[in-house]
């Protein structure tokens, strides 16, 4: 608004008053925005998971060939003397040559057995080539696909060759061989791992891959050439998978150094922690730690695999340190590989990142393939150095006066550095590299606790977190774990196994077989545990047992039934939806827990639930219950009676709140409608006779003629854009393009193919089918219209009392349910409902034609349906075009519709209803899987019916579980966006409050001053159609204008239109209300038709995105269409007359979340938003509509004008039949309006058709004013704040009044449009806050007043 400057920086208003305003924004409850509204309720996409080990080898057989050639030394290396003379730690000059090798020998094997103690070693001592060979084909024989090492050390022989050849010796030691390394790959085969330990090592390495790569060539040009002499041999194994360890690189020759050992390779690789300490004290370092000697190091106490002795802890540490360095550096698949696959090779590797950063020290560059990255310079060495220097220090005391070790802080230390990088982190940016450390710890009892509390933490961030968890190999650690009695770690393990299987539910095969099992459910059943702990043990077993039968029948055993049961009333809504999916679970298509389930009467149990505040918790005692009846097993009378109770007990939720409930209960009845297949079809051909047989008078045909109905005089106004319901967009360009041919059935016309009546005419087609029109688009036997006809046709009113109906109407009644459910609101529900509505109504008129009989035994059988064949018509109201045969009626648009085949005579094409199957009885074994082969098994007659009854059921479901599970898989522990006080959310809420505080303060000032005269227009604008409800928005400058079935957008500042969208209402209903949900802060808009329905919505008016329906649920349930009749007893010159009754009026309290509900009906409802349900019924004690209502949440009043002249105050803290406190009848017209004032003494102002205005005070029994306006009302409203109202009358003006009764101004005209004059006014609204007055008239014009422009 242009306000005066004056008027913006007057400081009438304190500050106090400003906060205060302020802080109500604050306090009041948001309806409609919690997850299951935001959210497309459907899983998370599942990551591919690699951590698994596809294929985990072990290294199975060694080879260990040394050509030392004791006491002589090859020709082509001059040594330095003193020179490095160890192997194996073994001076060979010490005792006879043929006895230090057999030594050495020995010693080698004993090395690499502390790494590998099971594999078969066969060491070739000083061998010639047939040796060699001999060797390395036996243990490939021997090894089949598992891995083989070769162990050469060639330090007694000349340096590997250009050619690729090392040496080897003669038989009389008098001539050195060369081996070709290409044979040696040929013996040796794949997977093999290789260690090179001589000079120029890097030579062979080079000349194995081109080795390797030659053989891939020969063997193609083999695989072109059949004559080819590699042709007809047996394929030789591919070199990809082999691993090769070479000491140098080829330009390079072993450090000579005296000190060291000759072999310093294999030291590294088989000695680490020896080789280690001995270099750590050749460095200037270790002058630091004084008393060191190499002699003392010798004598280091402990054992390597004993981690509480100092020689096994710097073991442990190492083994830490490397795996950390190599899991921080290399590629994460190459990790796997070489650190995670093999146990030998994961070791090797280890050793060879030491034998890197010490070898380096000496000019010498270790060379592997796969090649890594280098790590000699990684900052954990630095962490590795000091654990030596700790440890090394303390060994002179311990050794000499053997004092206690002291262990060392290191993982103490690196669990606070993970910490901190858990605190004080972003959300992007390198994980911590820690990790690993993290994982070694896990062993360790003194930081067990800690490291779980950690890991969880760090488990929380989200399923990245989960996967490069896993990936660094967590899973055995907290698998193993599960065997701990320990009560303090309960928590922790339940916390990280929750976040682990929402991330990878694949793991449930892993903990049955370790019984890990019985872990979570000792916890569930454990009353003193904190309920989301067992929240998560219910999750965790719910995942368990999820589509998997192995899980299933240790569940049952472990008696999670009873567990479970005992938990359905917890107070914590979060366990009583887990627990409750868990027995829907357990029990899905497992009969043995269906009637474990029976004997513990766990379907009544449940039935609590089904009237649970919390939506999500109904919705997952829905799914129970539907999984319950919808087990496949033989029925007996017993069962059969116990599935129609559960049925009667699901019916009920027809008209719950909440549109997820409403989808899981289609998808329970789905289930129902497969088990009694048979008499679905009988009642589904009854109902399609009796509507045949019965035409309904539209309420629409009685004014429009014709199908196409030219309600706007333009019919072709294109949508300004496509709308949303959950982002199915809808194909239709304009409203009336929707609803051609929508009464008017006759569908007598010979069509090319079937016009495609689609959920989507009325309603946004929202499953996997996609646009309107679209070829894959389901062609419905039943319209929408005709099971609209239907359920108006069944008699209506024995839906309310649903319960005590004869048994064999239990099929009829859920058929009514089912239609009722089809014409539900919501897209998604009703979508769901047609398909199976649908698919009965095919399989009926499929069973209607000539069969061929089975001897039927059982009653529930249906016989297979002879195959129609192409162009047969399916008879149905008015006959209807032909279906081609391949249409698919199925359940699931994904089923694959196979091509129609010419088969054998005997079997003219069939068309393949669900998945394929004819109707089928309950005898035939479920032998096989639908499309395993492709649709040739239709020419096998005998296998025909194998059981759609599966395909109906799995393909039928709502996500809500998975959805549910995605909790689990995010950050718990993180503050909500909402809370934090820097996050842009919040930032975005507090600037919404800021303005609102500013429009009501500056409108006070306003509405103070009082307001003289209010005719200035301020907008005027063409409208799509004609306004029938107009709302302001209370904040900021935007307007809603409603015709019959859509809602336009306009920005009353700038004078343009944002949006423009139809509401989904069927065609003979109209837009009667509207409301502004949230206004304060995330708007959400609420429309209310006349045939009960509520529809919200959000996104209206953004640029960027579409409208989208939030949810939609039928307010009010008894309103049909047909009852508005009743209410046309009005006064001739109402507009209404044409109309028909009062429709539907709502009233919104934001602060209780409560939206009051009536119309053409005996009741107010009273609905509760929070928890999406009714939550009370008001007798209004009238026999007329309520046209009017008003409620004040802070005195609990509810104030109805009512059709008969009546305005009657209800306290809804009273009972039902004593909460009409006051009835005034002192109007003798139809009440247009009543207005209950917001303060606590405020009166009570009404209206009537007749222009007279009373004002009630609520504990009188009489008016204490009345004022005389004009006669003939058609709208009326009254400004909650500047007591002024509003008159629009039958004779096209307006007229405003302030509130003793003086007319203020009388608008007749348009400015500056030639004076043209107004039309019938059809509706009018003051704003809530500004002196504003939106007019709709039937000429299409929408226009604004206002105060004169010098007040505002």
């Amino acid at each position: 608004m242009r306000m005066d400057a004056e008027l913006l920086h007057s400081p009438a208003v304190g500050l106090a008053e400003e906060e205060e305003a302020d802080m109500t924004d604050w306090n009041l409850p948001l309806a409609f925005m919690k997850k299951r509204h935001c959210e497309k309720i459907e899983g998370s996409k599942a990551l591919a998971q690699s951590w698994r080990m596809k294929d985990r080898m072990k290294t199975v057989s060694v080879a260990l060939v040394l050509c030392l050639n004791v006491g002589v030394d090859p020709p082509d290396v001059v040594k330095t003397s003193p020179c490095a003379r160890l192997e194996c730690w073994i001076d060979p000059l010490s005792m006879s040559p043929q006895k230090a090798l057999e030594t050495i020998g020995a010693n080698l094997q004993k090395q690499y057995e502390n790494w590998q103690p099971r594999a078969r070693y066969k060491q070739s001592l000083d061998p010639t080539v047939d040796e060699v060979k001999k060797l390395c084909t036996s243990l490939r024989r021997n090894a089949k696909e598992e891995r083989v090492l070769f162990h050469y050390n060639g330090h007694g022989v000349p340096r590997p060759t250009v050619n690729g050849e090392i040496w080897v010796f003669n038989k009389n030691y008098t001539q050195y061989i060369p081996l070709s390394i290409y044979d040696l790959q040929t013996w040796m085969g794949s997977p093999s791992i290789f260690v090179y330990d001589c000079s120029n090592a890097g030579i062979i390495v080079k000349s194995f891959k081109q080795f390797a790569l030659q053989r891939e060539q020969e063997l193609e040009v083999a695989a072109i050439n059949p004559n080819h002499p590699l042709a007809q041999m047996p394929l030789p194994p591919s070199m990809k998978n082999c691993i090769q360890l070479a000491a140098c690189e080829a330009s390079e020759l072993l450090p000579m150094n005296p000190d060291l050992p000759a072999d310093l390779f294999t030291s590294c690789l088989t000695t680490p922690i020896k080789i280690a300490l001995r270099w750590f004290c050749m460095q200037k370092s270790a002058k630091l730690v004084p008393g060191v000697t190499l002699d003392l190091i010798e004598k280091i106490p402990g054992r390597l695999n004993d981690r509480r002795t100092p020689l096994g802890e710097l073991n442990w540490i190492f083994t830490a340190i490397t795996d950390t360095i190599a899991w921080n550096v290399l590629p994460r698949d190459l990790f796997q590989k070489l650190f995670r696959q093999d146990l030998l090779v994961a070791s090797l590797f280890r050793n060879f990142l030491l034998a890197e950063r010490i070898m380096r020290s000496y000019n010498c560059t270790p060379v592997s393939s796969p090649r890594l990255p280098p790590t000699y310079m990684h900052a954990m060495w630095q962490a590795w150095d000091l654990a030596v220097d700790i440890c090394l220090s303390q060994l002179p005391t311990i050794i000499e006066e053997g004092t206690a070790f002291r262990h060392s802080p290191f993982f103490a230390e690196q669990l606070t550095a993970f910490q901190v990088w858990l605190t004080m982190g972003v959300e992007n940016r390198n994980p911590p590299e820690q990790l690993p450390i993290v994982l070694q710890v896990l062993l360790s009892q003194v930081h067990r606790l800690r490291a779980l509390d950690l890991l969880g933490r760090f488990l929380d961030l989200g399923p990245w977190a989960v996967s490069l968890a896993l990936s660094v190999g967590i899973f055995p650690y907290v698998l193993k774990l599960l065997q701990s009695s320990a009560r303090e770690l309960r928590p922790l393990l339940v916390f990280i196994w929750a976040k682990i299987l929402a991330v990878d539910s694949s793991c449930q095969a892993d903990l049955v077989k370790d019984n890990g099992h019985k872990y979570f459910l000792s916890v569930l059943a454990d009353p003193y545990m904190p309920a989301e702990h067992r929240t998560m043990a219910a999750f965790i077993l719910a995942v368990i047992v999820n589509s998997y039968n192995t899980g299933q029948e240790a569940c049952l055993q472990g008696n999670l039934i009873a567990i479970c049961l005992e938990q359905l009333n917890d107070p914590h809504p979060l366990l009583r939806q887990w627990v409750a999916i868990c027995l829907g679970r357990i029990w899905q298509n497992f009969d043995s827990a269906r009637w474990c389930g029976v004997r513990d009467s766990a379907h009544e149990k449940l039935y609590n639930l089904l009237s649970d505040p919390i939506p999500e918790v109904r919705c997952a005692a829905v799914f129970a219950l539907g999984t319950f009846v919808g087990n496949s097993a033989e029925r007996t009378d017993h069962s059969t009676t116990i599935d129609h109770n559960v049925a009667m007990m699901l019916a009920q939720l027809i008209n719950d709140g909440s549109p997820v409930v409403r989808k899981e209960l289609v998808v329970a009845l789905s289930h129902l409608v497969v088990q009694y297949e048979s008499n679905f079809c009988t009642v589904a051909l009854q109902f399609m006779e009796e509507e045949k047989n019965y035409a309904v008078p539209s309420p629409a045909s009685n004014t429009e003629p014709g199908s196409l109905t030219p309600v706007r005089d333009s019919p072709a106004i294109p949508r300004l854009r496509s709308v949303s319901s959950y982002g199915n967009i809808r194909a239709a360009t304009t409203v009336r393009n929707l609803n051609k041919s929508l009464q008017n059935l006759n569908l007598n016309e010979e069509v090319g193919g079937p016009i495609a009546f689609s959920p989507g005419n009325l309603s946004t087609s929202s499953s996997a089918s996609s646009t309107l029109g679209s070829p894959d688009n389901d062609e419905y036997i039943l319209s929408f219209e005709t099971i609209d006809k239907m359920r108006r046709v069944s008699s209506y009113s024995s839906l309310n009392s649903l319960i005590g109906v004869s048994f064999n109407s239990v099929y009829t009644q859920i058929w009514r349910v089912l239609l009722h459910l089809a014409a539900d609101p919501f897209p998604e529900v009703s979508d769901l409902a047609m398909k199976v509505l649908n698919s009965i109504a095919y399989k009926a008129t499929m069973n209607a034609r000539p069969q061929r009989i089975l001897d039927s035994g059982s009653l529930t059988q249906s016989a297979p349906a002879s195959p129609t064949s192409k162009g047969a018509h399916i008879h149905q109201a008015g006959g209807s075009p032909p279906m081609p045969s391949t249409s698919s009626s199925s359940l699931t648009n994904e089923v694959p519709k196979p091509p129609v085949r010419d088969l054998p005579p005997a079997r003219p094409p069939y068309t393949p209803t669900l998945g394929g199957q004819a109707p089928h009885s309950h005898q035939f074994p479920r032998t096989r899987k639908m499309f395993d082969k492709g649709p040739d098994q239709m020419a096998d007659d005998g296998d025909e019916p194998g059981g759609h009854r599966n395909f109906i059921s799995a393909a039928m479901q709502t996500g809500l579980c998975d959805w549910s599970a995605k909790y689990f898989a995010q950050p718990v522990m993180k503050i909500p966006e909402e809370h934090d006080v820097e996050s842009q959310v919040r930032k975005e809420r507090e600037w919404r409050f800021l303005r609102n505080g500013r429009v009501r303060r500056q409108s006070q000032r306003i509405t103070q001053r009082g307001i003289s005269r209010l005719d200035d227009q301020i907008f005027i604008n063409r409208n799509p159609g004609v306004p029938s409800v107009v709302k302001f928005h209370p904040f900021n400058p935007c307007i809603a204008v409603a015709d019959r079935d859509s809602i336009c957008f306009w920005d009353w500042e700038k004078g343009e239109k944002l949006d423009y969208f139809y509401n989904g209402n069927p065609r003979y209903t109209r837009i009667t209300a509207m409301e502004y949900l949230n206004g304060h802060d995330c708007s959400l808009l609420l429309t209310a038709t006349d045939d009960g329905a509520l529809r919200i919505w959000k996104n209206f008016a953004d640029l960027e995105r579409n409208p989208e329906m939030v949810t939609a649920w039928q307010g009010l349930s008894d309103m049909l269409p047909t009852t508005r009749g009743l209410a046309r007893r009005v006064s001739i010159y109402l507009d209404r007359s044409k109309q028909g009754g009062a429709g539907m009026v709502v009233d919104w309290e934001q602060e209780t979340g409560l939206l009051m509900t009536s119309g053409d009906v005996r009741v107010i409802r009273v609905w509760d938003t929070d928890r999406e349900m009714k939550v009370q019924d008001i007798p209004t004690g009238a026999d007329s509509c309520v046209t009017s209502l008003s409620c004040d949440s802070q005195r609990s009043l509810i104030v109805a004008g009512l059709g008969d002249g009546s305005v009657r105050v209800y306290d809804r803290r009273m009972a039902p039949n004593e909460c009409r406190v006051m009835t005034y009848r002192e109007h003798g017209a139809w009440v247009v309006k009543a207005h209950l004032q917001k303060e606590t003494d405020g009166h009570i102002i009404s209206v009537s058709v007749n222009g007279d205005v009373r004002f009630f005070e609520p504990r009188m029994p009489d008016s204490v004013n009345v004022l005389q306006t004009v006669k003939g009302l058609t709208a009326l409203d009254i400004h909650p704040q500047a007591n002024l109202f509003a008159c629009g009358s039958m004779n096209q003006f307006i007229a405003v009044y302030n509130a003793s009764g003086d007319v203020i101004s009388n608008i007749k005209y348009y400015d500056g449009f030639m004076g043209q004059r107004i039309g019938a006014i059809s509706c009018l609204a003051f704003h809530p806050y500004w002196p504003h007055l939106a007019v709709g008239s039937n000429d299409y014009y929408m226009s604004i007043y206002s105060a004169e422009k010098r007040l505002r």
